[in-house]
């Protein structure tokens, strides 16, 4: 497998990702890049604050509260009154984040999301932990599946899900140097560290992780890891497989998508999310408009999450390199 992406082509030996096939690959939540980015933003940054709805620790907003406490707001269980306030800050000049879970922001202050926040144009970051269905025990009341369908449709906001803790960090410094709404969805569960220190992060961007001719792979979040390792054992029985990181679903990189339809032909969509309207529904609407080719999506089909170990949920929701694998081979069939 090569490393290539297609904004490095100048520099080919540029090192995207790192230590992939180590077994002892450092694991981290997403979220935990999240804390360590808004930490960074504290320090640099006087204008940017935070808010919690009572989840500070799980969030992991609890360093920059602990050191900036001057500006943190916990809003209590509260979700629609934090993006209000929130909103109120950020048409006062600040860089507010609002921090809480996927499945309560938005998923409850949705409607202040829609009008106080993106039709003020406010320039509000909200940043939800526990997407998806590695939540685990918590169970279904807790799996945001959904949220990037609700988030994406709304006009002038841009929508973030960076594929491991290193990126994440960078997303969150990158959301605050984005004018307007912003949102950036992580995970509580454990995931590989792939990127490398050099990994380039663009709102709007994608990367090329591998290259490969015959078919691509476009994932989002820490399924990306699980797409190239798929890559890798298809390369075993003889195909040649790119995997794109497509971080950033609003605004989706046309030009990365069209590319990879039009250089292998076929596109396998991977994501912790429902299959309905997510990073899948994104990229297809993509390719209907700019080059139409087979297209198979690797998501939770259309079901809501049960409790249960985070491992074997994604592997009972499909959502593993096996699944992947699975969908590359009917997408090269379809693509005969």
């Amino acid at each position: 497998m090569e490393m290539i992406s297609w904004r490095h082509r100048m520099n080919p030996e540029a090192k995207l990702v790192e230590n992939l096939f180590d077994p002892g690959i450092e694991q981290v939540p997403t979220r935990n890049g999240f804390g360590e980015g808004l930490l960074e933003l504290g320090k640099k940054d006087p204008r940017v604050w935070a808010l919690s709805a009572d989840l500070t620790e799980s969030t992991k907003a609890l360093a920059f509260a602990e050191e900036f406490p001057q500006r943190f707001i916990e809003a209590g269980v509260a979700e629609q009154n934090m993006a209000g306030m929130a909103c109120g800050l950020a048409l006062e000049g600040k860089i507010p984040f609002a921090c809480s879970f996927a499945v309560f922001s938005p998923g409850r202050n949705w409607d202040q999301i829609r009008v106080s926040i993106c039709y003020s144009k406010a320039n509000v970051k909200i940043a939800s932990s526990h997407a998806g269905v590695s939540t685990g025990e918590d169970g279904a009341t807790h799996q945001a599946l959904e949220d990037i369908a609700m988030m994406r449709a709304l006009p002038d906001i841009t929508v973030l899900a960076p594929c491991d803790a290193a990126e994440t960090k960078k997303a969150t410094v990158a959301a605050a140097e984005c004018e307007g709404p912003v949102y950036l969805r992580f995970h509580r569960e454990k995931s590989p560290v792939f990127t490398a220190l050099g990994t380039p992060f663009e709102i709007g961007k994608a990367e090329i992780f591998w290259r490969g001719k015959d078919a691509t792979i476009i994932g989002c979040g820490p399924i990306v890891y699980e797409a190239l390792m798929a890559a890798k054992e298809l390369e075993a029985k003889g195909l040649s497989v790119a995997v794109m990181n497509c971080h950033t679903i609003k605004p989706i990189d046309v030009e990365a998508i069209t590319r990879a339809a039009e250089e292998t032909g076929a596109i396998v969509t991977a994501e912790e999310h429902q299959k309905y309207a997510g990073l899948g529904g994104a990229v297809a609407e993509v390719l209907v408009q700019n080059c139409p080719v087979p297209v198979e999506m690797v998501a939770v089909n259309d079901t809501f999450g049960e409790s249960g170990k985070a491992k074997e949920l994604l592997a009972k929701y499909g959502l593993t390199r096996k699944e992947i694998k699975e969908a590359v081979l009917r997408v090269l069939q379809r693509k005969k």
